[in-house]
């Protein structure tokens, strides 16, 4: 029946356990020589998704992807952290990258960006242009539209954009 009962998990609890997954993942990844680039914990129709994306300088591997998965499920185990069934993911980041961290948006500077921000700047939500970089807590970006300076707590969602 335990399982019964995170079927209808709250927000906080939800969060709690992703943020102390992120903190186990977080430490396995780097200690494997790679970066932990996203994690997501949610409910996806009736099960629990933990869906992780790493990478590595040159790319990562399906060995990698494997290894990952072997050692992090049985940390979890171990560390009883998801007390109820759930389906572990391990992937790369793929062409079009989240990011996250305020490294991401200096080491990706120069590349062509989409933001979704979180309340709307001049009547737009989603912006999207080359990424100049960030200074402070702001992330520079050049639109078509024009020269936007957002604080990074402002913004929902920034990804790489691939252009074939």
């Amino acid at each position: 029946m335990r399982a019964h009962f995170f079927l209808y998990m709250n927000e906080e609890t939800q969060a709690q356990t992703q943020h102390r997954v992120e903190e186990l993942a977080e430490s396995l990844v780097t200690s494997e020589g790679m970066e932990l680039v996203d994690l997501e914990y949610r409910r996806e129709g009736r099960r629990w998704v933990l869906r992780l994306f790493i990478d590595k300088d040159g790319g990562i591997t399906l060995d990698d992807c494997a290894s990952i998965s072997r050692q992090l499920g049985d940390l979890l185990d171990v560390k009883d952290v998801i007390p109820h069934a759930y389906v572990l993911e391990v992937s790369s980041p793929g062409l079009n990258r989240r990011l996250r961290k305020k490294e991401d948006f200096s080491r990706f500077a120069g590349r062509k960006v989409e933001l979704r921000l979180v309340s709307a700047i001049d009547s737009r939500k989603k912006i999207v242009g080359n990424l100049v970089g960030i200074e402070r807590e702001e992330v520079i970006v050049v639109a078509p539209e024009g020269r936007f300076s957002i604080a990074l707590k402002d913004i929902a969602k920034a990804n790489l954009v691939y252009e074939f």
